[in-house]
């Protein structure tokens, strides 16, 4: 089976350097039309340059492929409709999207200002947001579309001086668990890759021998298959770094259930507290309402189980 992207329409936000520059190249050399979506801003996000794109675009032309610079800022609703109207202009349609754009403003919980924290949302969350809002019902109304979002292990798991990071990386992964239950039926696929590579977002995080082992174009494997046609999955989130790839995913613990028509304590949680935090038996659930089900389940044998002693 080779993977190929011919005829299908991407959109790489973010797509002038770092991860969204190697994820753009990849999908062109195999046959994708790309959108480059880029600014040009400094890490912060301050500033604009359209050199970045427009050196991607010259890029994959030079290697035979078809690609277009757009400039616009996916963190302002009618900028992000942009992207995903030009592209339509230009190629016809939008099969793909890859929702990389993203900026930095560290500090700590304490001194992080209104501002930075909202900066980061805007960019990573909002951005996502507005980008796939504008593509989807395109999408929906082809019966295909193909939707990566962009989280991190701060997001997943926590890191200190990125509150802001944090929280618009665990975002993205409810907006994608939102969609894969809406784009389903119409074959439109959502899922969320959470990356580790040597970009500039990640200057002075990796000693020198391990920069060769986390280049972008390793993460950008895992994309290119979230990407295609032969990926069926909807709403995984797989960890890509240093060519190791694993799904990550919250589950829920198999719990404890009290009798609801019967008063419930504070000693009483704390004396099954092993219990309910128990992951021994943990799964995953599909939905909000396949949660629900479970919870309703245990409640019921829970009662009945008070009504018969």
């Amino acid at each position: 089976m080779t993977i190929r992207f011919d005829h299908r329409v991407a959109v790489v936000t973010g797509a002038g350097q770092g991860l969204g520059r190697s994820h753009a190249l990849y999908l062109a050399r195999r046959g994708a039309k790309v959108m480059v979506n880029d600014v040009g801003v400094a890490i912060d996000g301050a500033g604009t340059d359209t050199a970045p794109a427009e050196e991607v675009v010259e890029t994959i032309r030079a290697d035979g492929g078809e690609a277009v610079a757009c400039f616009e800022s996916v963190s302002e609703r009618d900028s992000a409709e942009a992207i995903i109207r030009k592209t339509v202009d230009a190629f016809g349609k939008v099969d793909i999207v890859v929702n990389n754009a993203g900026i930095l403003r560290d500090a700590s919980f304490r001194e992080m200002s209104f501002d930075d924290f909202e900066a980061v949302l805007r960019v990573h969350l909002l951005g996502s947001f507005y980008v796939t809002r504008a593509a989807f019902p395109i999408m929906v109304g082809n019966g295909y579309g193909r939707i990566v979002m962009t989280s991190s292990a701060a997001g997943l798991y926590g890191n200190p001086d990125q509150a802001n990071y944090a929280a618009a990386k665990l975002g993205v992964v409810g907006l994608m668990n939102a969609l894969k239950v809406e784009g389903r039926g119409s074959n439109v696929l959502v899922n969320t890759v959470s990356p580790v590579a040597d970009t500039r977002m990640g200057a002075g995080v990796f000693p020198d021998y391990f920069k060769e082992l986390v280049r972008p174009e390793l993460v950008s494997a895992a994309v290119a298959y979230l990407c295609s046609e032969q990926c069926t999955a909807s709403g995984d989130v797989i960890t890509a770094a240093a060519g190791y790839f694993a799904k990550a995913q919250i589950v829920e613990a198999a719990g404890v259930a009290f009798p609801p028509d019967a008063e419930v304590t504070p000693e009483m949680i704390a004396e099954r507290y092993g219990e309910i935090t128990d992951l021994s038996e943990a799964r995953p659930q599909r939905s909000a309402m396949h949660a629900f089900k479970k919870i309703f389940t245990k409640v019921r044998r829970a009662s009945a189980a008070a009504a018969s002693r």
